[in-house]
């Protein structure tokens, strides 16, 4: 399942490459979070799924989902939009593991031992090494930087949010409401900020059907149930395999170059994952 998940996950990345010459960010993401919530919840009606019983319920997933969907997923493409390079996003987006670590002590109650420290360590070396020769940020980017960070923020904390608050939520009804909330708020988003029409191609319906589909019913759901078996820490953890696994996809897809840097990288986080996830 971690595998799994982390191989779903990396093929965003892709399918945004796809998609965003054709629509600006928050306009790309409204449209596939509308249709991914519209699609969950004619499944859970036909299914019975059971829904919310209370308000108090139900505000703790839609918060959730605007943590995790809405916040890192409009942080990450505004950055994008505004000019940063994908290196540097996935690199700000590879903090998450530290920052989950320190803070799923207080909020949770996980230790974190010091084999799992160095695990973090080595993990976001190893990112830095997988993307090193893909960083470059001009003066004129720097404030592309901050939509990332605003995305870090919103993936830790929802994940953390998600644990704490939501781990008994049907992922079926959940995750409909979940997606209905972040269609609104980036819809929003994109009455105020995107200015261009979107552009309805193939390749930019194949990128809103392939991020439905695989990221938002297949990597999203993956996601949560390994939030709810296992520790926080340990499941952020399986976030830096993401850039590794991207480089690869897109070596083969868009003949990205792979040089030793790039390979010595890969297996030094392939080790940091080993020790913090292993028993």
């Amino acid at each position: 399942m971690p595998g799994l998940f982390v191989f779903l996950w990396a093929t965003g990345f892709i399918g945004a490459k796809f998609g965003l010459p054709y629509a600006e960010p928050f306009s790309f993401l409204a449209i596939r979070f509308a249709v991914v919530a519209v699609l969950m919840a004619g499944f859970s009606l036909v299914v019975s799924a059971p829904w919310p019983r209370d308000l108090n319920a139900l505000g703790h997933i839609a918060l959730a989902g605007l943590l995790v969907h809405g916040m890192y997923l409009g942080g990450i493409f505004a950055a994008i939009g505004l000019g940063l390079s994908a290196g540097v996003s996935s690199l700000v987006a590879g903090l998450q593991p530290v920052l989950t670590a320190m803070v799923a002590g207080p909020l949770l109650g996980e230790a974190v031992n010091r084999r799992q420290w160095l695990g973090i360590v080595l993990g976001f070396a190893g990112v830095v090494l997988v993307l090193g020769n893909r960083i470059h940020i001009s003066p004129d980017t720097w404030i592309a930087v901050w939509p990332a960070v605003v995305g870090l923020i919103g993936i830790t904390a929802g994940t953390l949010y998600q644990k704490r608050f939501c781990a008994h939520m049907d992922l079926r009804t959940g995750s409909a409401i979940q997606f209905a909330a972040s269609c609104a708020a980036l819809a929003v988003l994109a009455l105020i900020f995107d200015e261009k029409p979107v552009q309805w191609t193939g390749e930019f319906l194949f990128a809103v059907g392939w991020l439905v589909i695989v990221l938002s019913f297949g990597a999203v759901t993956l996601l949560y149930v390994l939030i709810r078996r296992g520790a926080a820490a340990k499941v952020a953890s399986l976030f830096y395999l993401v850039p590794p696994i991207t480089a690869l996809m897109a070596y083969f897809m868009f003949g990205e170059t792979l040089g030793l840097q790039e390979l010595i990288g890969m297996g030094v986080v392939v080790a940091g994952v080993a020790l913090v996830t292993r028993n």
